[in-house]
This record gives C-alpha cells, structure tokens and sequence, in this order.
C-alpha cells in the first residue's frame, strides 16, 4: 500500500508538470496570436485616419484609398454580368471533378473526393459555385432558425481555419450533411490553414444542396481585410492566377451575405465570437448586414445610403476621387475615440542622419502626405460624411457578434488583447440570454486544448473544430450533437494520425518546442527595445542584468503577460554567472537568424519586427493581385509604414533595399519573395552548438 501511494504521488507530479508545460505552451502560442490581431487592426485603423484626413492629389495616384476598395459601385445586376462564368472554356485535358447545377448528391461527393485527392476545381466551376451561393445567402435572414424534431441532432462545428482534413474527418464520423443530418457552421472557415478555399467550395455546395439544412454563421475571418494578413487572399492568388481576383471580389460579397446567429428551438444561441452588454437580437434581426463588407470600421454615409445610379461604373473599383470624398473619421474596435498617430512614444531613427524631431502631429502628417503624394482633406470634406447614429449602432453589434470572448469576471469591458469586440463577464450572460428567453450560448472564435470549454455557469460553451491549430499536438478539435433535449453532447478528434501515435510527454514536449521557437523569434525581432531596456537597469554598461530585472524588461517590451519567471529555464541557459545574465550573449543564443543580410541593421530589424504589417500593406497596394509591386509603391509603403510606427527611414535605405532584391532588374518587387527573402529561421543545431570543450 505504502508503495502504491509513492507511485501515485510521483504520477501525480508527473501529470501535474506536463500539465503545467502545457498550458504555459498555450499561453505563449495565444498571446503571439492575439498580439498579431491587435497589431492589424491598429494598422487598420491608421490607414482609415489616413483616408480621413486625405484626399489623391489631382496629378497622383491616392495610395491609401486602395486599400478601401470593399464598396464597389456595382448594383447587383452588374455583378452578376461582371462575374458571368460562361465565357470561360474548361480544357479537355481537365482532369478534376464536372458540376452541373442544380448539384446533385453526386456532383458534391465528386468534389469531396477530388479535395481529398488534392485536385483543384476549375475556375469555370467555381465562379459558378459562388455565384449560386450568393443568390441564394441574399435571401436568408440574418439570425436563422431551426428546430428539432423528436430524432434529429444537430451537429454544431467551430472554427475550421483551413483545416480540410478536420472537416472531412468530421463528415466520416458523422456523415455528409443532408435532411437526416443539418448542421451548423459557426464561422471562420479560412485563413490560416492551406485548404481554406476547398472547405468554402465544400460547404457552398451543400448549402445549396441543402438550403434548409446546412447553416453557416460569419466569423470575424470571413472578412477581406483580414485575409490579406492571414493567408486566404494569397492562397486562391496561388490557386487561380487568371481568376483569382475575380474569385476574390465575389468572395467579398458573399462574406457580407452570410447569416450573424443561429437560434436552436427559440432557446440555443449560436453564434461566433460572442455579446456585449448592449447585444440586442432583434436589432441584429433587422439591419441589412450586406452593407458592412468589412467589420473592421463603421460605414461611410456612402455606405449607408444608396449610392446615385448614373454613378459611374468601374469594374476595376477605380472610384478613388469619388469614394475619398465621402470617407468618415474611423474609430477604434475597442474604444469610441478616433485613433490618432501616436505622440507619446519616442522617434527612433532608423537611418543615422535621418532624424526629424519637435513636430507636431500635423506637421507630421503634412510631411507624410508630402512624401505620400497626398492632399490634407478641408475641413468641410473632413465632417461631411459622419455615419448616422444607428449605423454606428449596427456596426458595433456586428463587432461583438464577431470578435468578442468571455471572461470570468462581471461586467463588459473593451477586448484590447484581441483590439476589437468586448470581454463579457457571466452577468451579461445571464441577462441577455434572460432577456431574449434563451438558456445557452454556443460560440467559437478561440482555440481550447480539448476542442471545447464551458464557462459563466455552463450557459456559454466554446466550439472549435480545428485540431492541430498551433502546432501537430497543440488541441484537439470537437464538434457538438444537439438533440431535442439541448444538452450539448462533444465529439472529440484528432486528424493527424502521427500526433495520435505520440505519449503524452511526447505531445507536450513537441508543442513546447515549438512555442518557445516562436517566442524567441518575438526576442529577437525586439531586440532593439529589449537593449534599451536592459540598459536602464545597467546603469554602468556592464553587459549584466539580474534574472528579475530580465523578466521586468521583456515583459515590458513584448506586452505579452507571459510567465517569464518561469520560462527563463527554457529561455536563459548558459548566458547566467552568479545569478547575473549577459544579455548580449542571450541574444547570440537565441537559435534564431535571418534569411537575409541587409547593410543597414536598424531596417533589417524593422523589417523582421513588422514582417506581417509590411505584407498586409503589400496585399493591400496590389489591387490587381499580381504579385508584383513597383519601386514607388514599394517606396510609398515604407514610408506608410514609418508614419504608422513613427519612424523614420530614410529614401536612400529604401531604395538600396530595393535594388537589392530586385534580382531579374525589371523594375518591379515580387512579393513573396521578397516576404520569403526577409523570414526569420531557426538556426541549425550544428550552426548553434557550441564545440565541445577539450576536457
């Protein structure tokens, strides 16, 4: 007995530490994830205090204004000719699967089975696919209803993010969708994962299939401003070059059409990210959600009115002058201020010699509308366009809908880890579901180790059917079955076969690795700031700072709310003599380098700090979706960057970094490989071993 005891307590350790591994594993994967959301959506919000305080310049091309091109003047007629897929002709060679509409079981288990082949649907079908698809989501409402019938279940799946095997591994445990077997759908379907264009075509064509038995509720992904950061917008650029922006506009339309909630019975809620305590469903119920293409900022009062029909018509959107001139002031996701450039925080120069200080913020953003080629906007142009009072209501219900997450504290408070939504606490909970006479909510929007979780007194759960989503081994995925009866019941699974082979140890140890990689390219790409830092508590220049001073610094740098004490084990190896670390050796340790060598340092590491800001740009000025940017786009998107970091880098080191990655000489940047060419890596184990020691 004594014995049994001894090996139950060292078990219990044992699970415990793993345990303990695990979740600071997780937390570090999350707070990268959400940091890069809040960093997008500052950017965001930038780029729409640029739109509101300037105009093109009658002799330039408006820069900014090309990244708000969601409100094409096309009625709908003239989107159904833009779009017509008849005129183009599939190949004979064409190997991949035929549709022919209206689908057929047939047609949608072929398509099913080509994705599971890897084939690619042609670009004839797919414009098709999504053409019907869009019909038909105009019609729906926007909150749908469904019932339960005494032996039917519901199957409810959360975020998919690309993951096509997960889906497909789903349909094989619980079978294709059809009247015997609805399902809903809660959003976030693509970015992230590689195949999220093949879940869309799947589950459109069971939609259509299946009208009144396949739901699909928006997530704050389907949104074309987000793809450009996360994936989705290059991955159909890389599997339709000829149509890819064609599929992308409609695309656009169609992420606008898709249903906000679904309510089971009159007392399940579903819906994506989550409410607010100012959630009102029946004024969710009534606003025309066609109008907000992008969640990510109020509607124009271009927007919100209909727009004049002899308006002239452009199929490429080249409504610049006309479209800046109706641009309101953005506010913030999370605060009702307008957001400004940022004065409080110092201007470091990213070129010796190329300093500019004591300006104000308008004489700033003069210069940078001077280096742009922009026109500061008159007054009057600047406060003609205010959005109507309930238009900024309905945008604000559409954003908690879908960017929201629950805390375990009462009230509701700005979400400014996520920069969009709100936190709610279990008293909103209680009151809103009371209120609408509701008694759980089902929601998706973050990922869970075991694929789902309930919190504020098991009336809110969380869904999420990705497994895998930050590294093989990360989470499991889950789907839920809901009978008559509403009580959730939660089917787990894994969909790689190797992470089901693995121990537990094994699982943990693998994610843990590839958690603290992640974190160390953070380090590295802050390592200016992490410096300055250091050197505050190294007044005398000794190289040396205290392992408590070491936490203090990085966590004040990097904003993460990590842990670091505890991680300094994994972090902080060799670097430490007597309790003291060296912190220029750290960073030599740190087992991250880049792709890349440039001359001038301080760019270099801008460059690698804001990777993911500089592409979002670059997605954004390719509006024809080439691929290829030229020199004065490439020029004018540092210098929009710089404005947004307040920084500056001067013309000369954007133009040798140009030149220096202009390999075939014809004047124009290839984006990914230039967003290739700049990527940190980890480094060889042979490059970062140290020799071994003669003794």
């Amino acid at each position: 007995m004594r014995a049994a005891l001894l090996i139950q307590r060292w078990y219990r350790q044992y699970a415990a530490r793993l345990e303990m591994r695990r979740r600071c594993s997780w937390n570090i994967f999350q707070s990268i994830e959400y940091s890069g959301q809040q960093d997008h959506i500052k950017l965001y919000n930038f780029f729409g205090y640029l739109m509101d305080h300037f105009t093109s310049a009658s002799s330039q091309r408006n820069l900014v204004s090309q990244m708000f091109r969601e409100s094409d003047a096309f009625q709908d007629v003239e989107w159904e000719k833009q779009f017509c897929y008849k005129d183009i002709e599939v190949p004979d060679v064409y190997a991949g699967p035929h549709l022919s509409f209206p689908l057929t079981i047939s047609n949608v288990t072929e398509l099913v089975d080509a994705f599971k082949n890897k084939q690619k649907l042609h670009a004839r079908y797919v414009l098709q696919l999504l053409g019907k698809t869009w019909t038909l989501l105009r019609l729906m409402p926007n909150i749908s209803h469904v019932c339960t019938c005494k032996h039917k279940e519901i199957t409810i799946c959360g975020d998919l993010h690309g993951h096509l095997e997960d889906l497909l591994l789903v349909f094989y445990k619980n079978g294709f969708p059809s009247a015997e077997t609805p399902y809903v759908f809660n959003g976030d379907f693509v970015d992230r994962g590689k195949e999220s264009m093949e879940i869309l075509l799947v589950l459109f064509a069971f939609l259509l299939l299946y009208p009144h038995d396949v739901h699909l509720n928006r997530g704050n992904h389907e949104d074309h401003i987000v793809n450009l950061r996360y994936g989705f917008t290059k991955e159909v650029l890389g599997k339709y070059q000829v149509h890819g922006k064609m599929i992308l506009k409609l695309l656009q339309k169609i992420f606008s059409c898709l249903p906000l909630a679904t309510v089971i019975d009159q007392k399940v809620l579903i819906l994506h990210g989550g409410i607010s305590d100012k959630t009102d469903l029946n004024l969710i119920g009534k606003l025309d959600r066609q109008r907000f293409v992008s969640a990510l900022r109020p509607l124009k009062r271009r927007e919100a009115s209909e727009r004049p029909k002899e308006a002239a018509l452009d199929p490429d959107g080249d409504d610049d002058d006309d479209f800046s001139m109706g641009r309101r002031r953005v506010q913030s996701l999370t605060h009702g201020t307008p957001v400004r450039p940022r004065q409080e925080l110092p201007r470091h120069s990213v070129h010796s010699g190329s300093g500019r200080t004591g300006r104000s913020v308008d004489e700033e953003l003069r210069e940078r509308r001077r280096l742009a080629g922009l026109s500061l906007s008159s007054d009057s142009e600047l406060y003609s366009a205010e959005v109507q009072e309930t238009d900024a209501d309905e945008w604000k219900q559409i954003v908690d809908v879908l960017w929201s997450d629950p805390m375990s504290q009462n009230g509701c408070v700005p979400n400014e880890v996520r920069g969009g939504g709100c936190y709610w606490g279990p008293d909103v909970t209680q009151e809103v579901l009371d209120r609408h006479k509701l008694k759980l909510l089902i929601r998706s929007h973050e990922c869970k180790q075991e694929g789902y979780e309930f919190c504020h007194n098991g009336r809110v759960v969380t869904i999420f059917s990705a497994s895998n989503y930050y590294d093989v081994g990360s989470n499991r995925g889950a789907y839920i079955r809901l009978g008559p009866d509403l009580i959730p019941h939660f089917k787990l699974f894994q969909a790689s076969r190797s992470t089901r082979e693995l121990t537990l140890r094994q699982s943990v140890g693998r994610t843990e690795r590839s958690a603290l990689q992640a974190l160390r390219m953070q380090l590295f790409t802050h390592k200016s700031g992490l410096i300055r830092e250091f050197q505050e508590y190294d007044p005398q220049c000794t190289g040396l700072i205290s392992l408590k001073h070491w936490a203090m610094a990085v966590e004040k740098v990097l904003r993460l709310s990590l842990p670091w004490r505890v991680l300094r084990a994994q972090l902080v190896t060799s670097s430490t003599r007597d309790g003291m670390l060296n912190y220029h050796d750290w960073f030599n340790q740190l087992s991250v380098q880049p792709n890349t060598e440039i001359a001038n340092a301080s760019l270099l590491e801008t460059l690698y700090k804001h990777h993911s800001n500089l592409e979002s740009i670059f997605r954004m000025i390719d509006t024809d979706h080439s691929g290829l940017i030229s020199f004065e786009e490439f020029h004018q998107t540092w210098k929009l960057l710089s404005s947004h970091l307040q920084t500056d880098i001067s013309d000369k080191a954007i133009a040798d970094l140009a030149e220096s990655i202009d390999f075939n000489k014809d004047g124009s940047i290839d984006i990914n490989e230039f967003m290739e060419a700049f990527r940190l890596v980890e480094q060889s184990r042979g490059e970062r071993e140290e020799p071994p020691s003669p003794e």
